[in-house]
């Protein structure tokens, strides 16, 4: 793969309280990436970039929420890909010392 597109892949990680408990006990992290990379992609980005083991990927659509303007307007939030990863025991990422 392009080592360009590899920075494309990866948009950044979603931080939620889901996610969050996800890491604590499954060593399973969650990221929002591009809607067009695949699931080959995604491992190998995270692979390469993080320096971690990869033993499983889901991926999945995020549709986006119609919401309601204080005027009555209806506005719609964008759709986005999410990718959970659950890593290789022994392998964790840390997002603090990332720089």
């Amino acid at each position: 793969m392009n080592p360009d597109r590899l920075y494309t892949v990866i948009l950044g990680p979603h931080v939620s309280e889901k996610s969050t408990l996800m890491g604590e006990d499954n060593n399973q992290y969650a990221f929002k990436v591009a809607s067009d990379a695949t699931k080959p992609e995604i491992k190998q980005a995270v692979e390469s970039l993080f320096k971690v083991e990869v033993a499983e990927l889901q991926v999945l659509n995020v549709k986006g929420k119609t919401k309601r303007s204080a005027r009555g307007k209806l506005r719609s939030r964008p759709s986005w890909k999410k990718a959970y990863v659950r890593l290789e025991t022994g392998h964790e990422i840390d997002f603090a010392d990332i720089g």
